[in-house]
């Protein structure tokens, strides 16, 4: 069967200027998603795959284009080589173990079809023994538990280093001592991240769709207050730190924010650009997410790099996350402009000027 029977390339500029669009399904495995390429000006396109169950193809393929453009701006301001790309995959509802590593298979042989064009690693849905499986099927997996590993770790070196301009910026003190931070989201970037505001001697309020999560928090440390997840942002805090899904921030939990700062690891936090110039009308300093959260980005795509894998370089490049978020806040503080139409434009000035 040829790769043309297996998915459908588009390039129509309706697809918010997307170089492609790919959709990809068998019908053995049920396997049925999208591999969006964004912007592929600076190098190949990266990007994690996401499993998760969407009603419909439309749902999908819109959250393919929207994470996927995201990875470009993320990619420009990181440093790197590369270009914005995304799975996503459309999970059945139920899906057994031995379904599951069938449906892996099934994507990594669709993978191929690509060349070297898409790496891909860890996302929502996404563990490490699936990465591990997926390896064995595909030459384009990144975050590779025995290379650089699961990139949980370095978003939330990032985040804190991000966390630490904020709080200068605002606050002229880069100290987590006696801050009120409200953390949306226990996987396992929020999780860690907990711990490390904890011991830095800030104090936590959390919350958590899944129960186990916040169990599984309040054991690891006593100190954090759980409170229902639909009221988190509600929280009076000084920083709240979203690291669960997308779209978090939208005309209307905007309205309810309680705090001085929104800074965390989670994707596409913004429902729309319109919504940045809410935050900045309120005087809520944002910290532009694909900005902060890049630590995970430069560890997994570091395992591209010609001369081998390095945690020396990666440690590196997420010292300079810190400088690129002092520089937008800078800039913003300057021109008066909200911080996410200062990154867009940072990161579409390194990307565009690469093009031809």
């Amino acid at each position: 069967m040829s790769p043309a029977e297996y998915f459908f390339l588009h390039t129509n500029k309706a697809y918010t200027d997307h170089e492609a669009v790919i959709f990809i399904h068998d019908k053995v495995t049920q396997l049925r998603g999208f591999i969006a390429i964004h912007n592929t000006n600076l190098g190949p396109a990266v990007g994690g795959t996401r499993i998760q169950y969407y009603k419909t193809e439309e749902d999908a393929l819109a959250d393919a284009l929207r994470l996927s453009r995201a990875m470009t701006y993320k990619c420009a301001m990181a440093g790197v080589p590369f270009g914005g790309g995304k799975a996503v995959l459309m999970s059945p509802k139920r899906m057994t173990i031995r379904q599951k590593n069938a449906f892996l298979r099934s994507y990594a042989r669709r993978l191929e079809f690509l060349d070297g064009h898409f790496f891909t690693g860890e996302d929502v849905g996404v563990e490490a023994r699936d990465i591990a499986l997926l390896d064995k099927h595909s030459r384009s997996i990144i975050g590779r538990p025995k290379v650089g590993g699961l990139p949980a770790h370095w978003a939330v070196l990032s985040v804190s280093l991000a966390l630490e301009a904020a709080l200068q910026e605002k606050f002229g003190t880069e100290s987590f001592k006696g801050r009120l931070f409200a953390v949306k989201g226990l996987g396992n970037v929020g999780m860690d991240l907990c711990g490390l505001i904890l011991k830095r001697g800030g104090i936590v309020v959390a919350a958590d769709i899944n129960r186990k999560r916040t169990e599984l928090a309040r054991r690891q440390y006593p100190s954090i207050r759980i409170v229902p997840a639909v009221s988190i942002h509600k929280q009076a805090v000084d920083i709240f730190v979203p690291c669960a899904l997308g779209n978090e921030l939208n005309s209307r939990t905007i309205k309810e924010l309680r705090c001085a700062i929104v800074c965390g690891s989670a994707n596409n936090q913004l429902a729309t650009s319109e919504d940045g110039k809410l935050l900045f009308k309120r005087d809520i300093l944002y910290v532009p997410d694909y900005v902060a959260n890049a630590g995970g980005l430069i560890n997994v795509v570091s395992e591209l790099h010609a001369g081998g894998y390095s945690r020396e370089h990666v440690a590196k490049r997420v010292e300079h996350v810190k400088i690129a978020v002092e520089e937008i806040l800078t800039l913003s503080r300057k021109t008066k402009q909200p911080t996410n139409v200062i990154a867009d434009k940072i990161a579409e000035k390194r990307f565009y000027k690469q093009k031809k």
